[in-house]
């Protein structure tokens, strides 16, 4: 047992370590770079991306080879990014850094949608097919294409056993969290676990075309659901909201310390708190997204790879900031106590039990929504490091991990999983890096040709 002790201090100092600003200089050094190398992308052709993508979430007419829509695809990633998070994590920020950390953790996703943006350009670009005639693509095929030789083919090893690594636990611990919902409606924890067991299998394994099916379907719903209750909450403390904003961008750049800390490690720890939050909700990053969008039908990758900066928009900068001003307009942020629960007391004063319902409702399809896609996640790096038979049996192994959710209880999950995704983010962000050239030549094909852009000179 000390020896376990000891061990498990040793990772959560490393963790803690990558954490800090190693990871936040990866990711937004890394986000930074791709932005300047696109152009500017996630700025300049806003308007033109918000039409293709929001305007066409259900358009069928889609040219080009693929297995799913881009909306299928798209609403699979985001099934995995909108998570528990969205409703306890992102808010607890500003219990933790306060309110300024919501203006950082919009300016992370602001150079998250450029990285998700170039993950997904990238996936598409290296995909290939597999045994069974799917498509498949993500960082792994990109690294061990697109680098190439043995360098490149480490790193696609690294990224894809590192991802598989941390999935597993992760999967089980999703479970955990979408029992709790169930238990206020009176489901025991382990009846809980083997009901949502149930249908993750009945969904993952109609493999990508009927996770798409069914995340097109949950994924917009869950999310109005949570967004429109949410609004309301927001509506009726309306005199508050102009405070509220005035908060967020006032304690940005002037954190109050706290007790006793220095006013620039209260900074520090405002900005970390509000990136690391950003890339957590929105997994820009982590390159779990072209999984999802290497099966899309597309005719060209930038057309495909604007979907990312749609996520990053949907999870952050709306259900997120929903989540955000919720908050700070129902709650007093200096009580501690408050810190997980601040979103659901607030659903509770505003709709009695029904905001209590929904709160729960909305936690549960958010992480049924989000097991879902990890198994299938999950899946695909078996696939890749040792072929599709043994990316079937990760399957299963990744729906045995489900049902564990009823029985085990897992203290020291959280340090192991940060740990993990921290050696992901980084082979995935300095892979990233080192293929920014090609990202320049490909937004260029796409932005400079009427064919696909009708503004192109």
């Amino acid at each position: 047992a000390f020896r376990m002790k000891a061990l498990l201090d040793i990772i959560t100092n490393i963790t803690n370590f990558i954490w800090g600003w190693p990871i936040l200089i990866a990711l937004l050094g890394g986000g930074i770079i791709i932005t300047f190398r696109t152009n500017f992308v996630q700025l300049r052709y806003l308007p033109f991306i918000l039409k293709q993508t929001f305007g066409k979430m259900f358009a069928s007419d889609v040219g080009g080879e693929g297995s799913v829509s881009p909306f299928q695809a798209a609403s699979a990633a985001l099934a995995s990014s909108i998570g528990a998070a969205n409703i306890v994590v992102a808010p607890s920020i500003i219990f933790v850094a306060g309110p300024g950390a919501v203006f950082w953790m919009w300016m992370a996703a602001l150079i998250g949608q450029a990285t998700k943006f170039a993950e997904i350009i990238l996936g598409i670009k290296y995909r290939e097919k597999n045994s069974d005639g799917e498509f498949v693509g993500g960082p792994a095929y990109t690294f061990k294409k697109g680098i190439g030789g043995t360098l490149g083919k480490v790193m696609g090893f690294l990224v894809s056993f590192f991802f598989m690594i941390e999935i597993l636990p992760s999967i089980t611990l999703q479970t955990i969290s979408a029992a709790g919902p169930l238990e206020k409606l009176g489901l025991s924890r382990t009846i809980s676990a083997v009901v949502i067991t149930i249908l993750v299998v009945l969904v993952a394994y109609g493999g990508i075309k009927r996770i798409g099916q069914v995340t097109e379907k949950l994924v917009p719903f869950m999310a109005a659901l949570y967004i429109l209750f949410g609004l309301i909450v927001i509506v009726m403390n309306i005199s508050k909201l102009p405070g509220a904003f005035a908060l967020i961008f006032s304690s940005a750049f002037n954190p109050k310390a706290i007790a006793g800390g220095t006013t620039g490690a209260a900074f520090a720890a405002m900005v970390k708190a509000g990136a690391a939050r950003g890339c957590y909700s929105n997994e820009a990053g982590m390159g779990s997204a072209p999984y999802a969008h290497a099966t899309a039908i597309t005719d060209h990758p930038v057309r495909q790879g604007m979907w990312g900066i749609f996520e990053v928009i949907a999870d952050t900068i709306i259900v997120c900031t929903i989540s955000a001003l919720v908050v700070l307009v129902t709650t007093d942020i200096t009580n501690q106590d408050l810190k997980g629960i601040a979103v659901e007391r607030a659903f509770n004063a505003a709709f009695g039990q029904i905001g209590t319902a929904v709160i729960a409702i909305s936690l549960f399809l958010f992480v049924l929504s989000t097991i879902i896609v990890i198994v299938f996640y999950c899946e695909k790096q078996g696939e890749y490091l040792f072929g599709t038979a043994v990316g079937k049996m990760m399957r299963l192994v990744a729906c045995i991990m489900v049902i564990l959710g009823g029985f085990v209880s897992f203290e020291n999950a959280g340090t192991f999983l940060d740990f993990t995704l921290g050696l992901v983010v980084f082979t995935n962000m300095i892979g990233m890096i080192m293929l920014s050239g090609e990202l320049k030549e490909m937004t260029e094909d796409f932005f400079k040709n009427p064919k696909y852009y009708p503004g192109a000179k």
